[in-house]
């Protein structure tokens, strides 16, 4: 009886964190959008222009009206606005929980340490109401990663539209996520790990690492050695199936590690494993770039809005750690992290911080569209605006690093996303009461 009580709550607590949106239709007819000012990314802007894009794909992008359009082309007079790609969330847990109190909508950390079998894409909701809340600001894709354990699984990108998970895949496997353990003593508020617990605990982690990747080996080996008759064939295991691809390089290893000795120490088991890295969080990545120059190590790069970890450091120190990765010719992207999927409609912010820290602006505009696409190996598809790259888009009022510039549509590969959310809800509410009240404008 009480496992039925629970599954009834399970059912309705999702419930009620489900967004009511409908998911946007198919492109049905191709779409023009013209008298605008065009910003493809990977090149100059384009005022006057217009973009033409159909079956979900761009077809063209000119600086005047395309001729010959397709028959039955709607045409959409923007008169002055402008169209930028859709921002993507470089590394998130959108999709992947909801509310961090409630335990039953959190799904992004598996129980036990080493579980690469896990993906991310067949637990992602989307139905969250935080995906429109984060389409609001131009987010149109993210990185959803898990975040448990030493290994946690594999990340996907995921399209922030869809009525299922498997319409909402971009890119599954993208890749699997390493937690590396601390270097060195943990002080954090009332969390304390002295140094000789720490290295205990270092050593016991990468212990069980090795031997996850030595167990992969084998088992690759004899799944290699089935193509023999003579070989009597082994049972499928998961875990070391979704660990080929890294194994072939097919796939890179996510790695999670912000301290200097973290990222030494995980390029330095990268090269001995002989597998492909990006590093995640990167908090002192620009301290190393030679390190990371020399073996063509990417960063995702985590809170640049966020406070020194030093007591020693300058205050702009996180603010200032893309120009000095820039600087270094480090190839990087700018992300919120997977500290939680709320914030990620803030990702232009952590860009627009970095530019007025000194990053150049049109570099702080690639950090969250070109450069993690390249990063995330989706930059065929998405990132820039182009002749034959998928028609994920947004049209804004002005530059969306700013704060003041509104959001007033966006596109996912041709569809017509409805930008309505929560918030926007709320507001409207709330304005209406105090209309009735007398009390408003």
């Amino acid at each position: 009886m009480r496992n039925y009580v629970n599954i009834i709550l399970i059912i309705v607590i999702n419930y009620s964190f489900a967004s009511d949106q409908v998911p946007a239709p198919e492109q049905k007819h191709p779409i023009l959008l013209e008298n605008c000012t065009i910003h493809p990314v990977s090149g100059e802007e384009i005022k006057g222009g217009s973009l033409l894009f159909e079956k979900g794909i761009i077809t063209s992008v000119a600086s005047r009206r395309v001729a010959n359009l397709p028959k039955n082309t709607e045409i959409i007079d923007l008169k002055g606005k402008h169209v930028y790609p859709g921002l993507i969330a470089a590394s998130s847990v959108i999709g992947l929980t909801e509310i961090g109190a409630v335990a039953v909508t959190r799904d992004f950390s598996e129980r036990g340490e080493v579980n690469p079998n896990v993906r991310a894409e067949v637990a992602y909701n989307p139905d969250s109401e935080i995906i429109p809340v984060t389409r609001s600001n131009g987010i149109t894709l993210a990185h959803s990663c898990p975040t448990g354990g030493i290994i946690s699984g594999t990340s996907a990108i995921m399209m922030l539209d869809g009525w299922t998970w498997e319409k909402a895949t971009l890119k599954a496997p993208a890749g699997l996520h390493i937690n590396w353990p601390n270097m060195g003593a943990v002080r954090y508020r009332r969390y304390r790990v002295s140094e000789e617990d720490a290295a205990k605990r270092r050593k016991e982690s990468l212990k069980k690492l090795d031997s996850a990747f030595d167990e992969a080996r084998r088992y690759l080996v004899a799944k290699q050695a089935n193509t023999r008759s003579e070989i009597i064939k082994h049972n499928k295991d998961l875990r070391w199936e979704a660990m080929i691809p890294v194994l072939k390089k097919e796939i890179p290893v996510f790695m999670h590690a912000g301290e200097v000795r973290q990222i030494i120490s995980a390029v330095e088991w990268a090269n001995r494993q002989n597998v492909k890295i990006i590093i995640v969080g990167g908090y002192d990545a620009w301290r190393v770039a030679d390190l990371l120059n020399k073996y063509e190590i990417p960063v995702i790069y985590e809170g640049v809005n966020s406070l020194p970890q030093r007591r020693w450091e300058d205050f702009d120190t996180p603010f200032t750690a893309p120009l000095k990765m820039y600087e270094a010719g480090l190839k990087y992207c700018i992300s919120m992290g997977t500290g939680g999927a709320s914030n990620h409609r803030n990702t232009p912010y952590e860009a627009s911080k970095a530019a007025s820290y000194g990053l150049p602006k049109e570099e702080a505009l690639k950090s969250v569209t070109l450069y993690p696409a390249e990063i995330l190996g989706i930059a065929d598809r998405v990132g820039t605006l182009e002749k034959g790259k998928d028609a994920t888009l947004m049209i804004t009022d002005g530059d969306p690093l700013e704060i003041t510039t509104q959001v007033e549509q966006i596109y996912i590969q041709g569809k017509t996303i409805d930008m309505s959310d929560h918030h926007k809800d709320l507001y409207a509410k709330y304005k209406e009461k105090y209309r009735q009240l007398g009390k408003a404008e």
